[in-house]
């Protein structure tokens, strides 16, 4: 039976051996293809999990994220002290983008009525705040 051998600079080389031999040459190389293949496939590459260049958030990300939930849970805290209808006039405002003209069209109201909540409500949230 003919072994063929290939060497790490690219070289080949076949050598005869003995049928036994090369059975067991053939079944060694069977289990060494099967426990590579076992071990690679209960892995994922770090290259798969890469997205645009940052395949993990910096030190710096982390810290600023963890500053931006803190506010974030300090700013809704500090929500619940105002009215339902100062709050529905934030909503409004801020995370519907609204106008405050549009606003005071809908309330019948002057624009300036809204300005003037809007201020008796950063006031209040800016108490709570310090």
């Amino acid at each position: 039976m003919k072994i063929k051998y290939e060497f790490v600079n690219g070289e080949t080389s076949e050598i005869e051996v003995d049928d036994s031999l090369g059975e067991l040459l053939v079944d060694f190389e069977r289990q060494q293809y099967n426990n590579d293949h076992k071990e690679t496939r209960r892995h994922v590459s770090l290259d798969g999990m890469d997205y645009e260049g940052e395949l993990f958030a910096s030190a710096e990300d982390t810290a600023g994220e963890a500053e931006r939930r803190e506010d974030t849970a300090r700013l809704l805290s500090a929500m619940e002290a105002l009215s339902p209808a100062q709050q529905e006039l934030v909503l409004k405002v801020y995370f519907n983008g609204r106008s405050c003209a549009s606003i005071a069209a809908e309330e019948g109201v002057d624009k300036s009525a809204i300005s003037h909540r809007l201020e008796r409500i950063y006031k209040k949230l800016r108490k709570i705040l310090k």
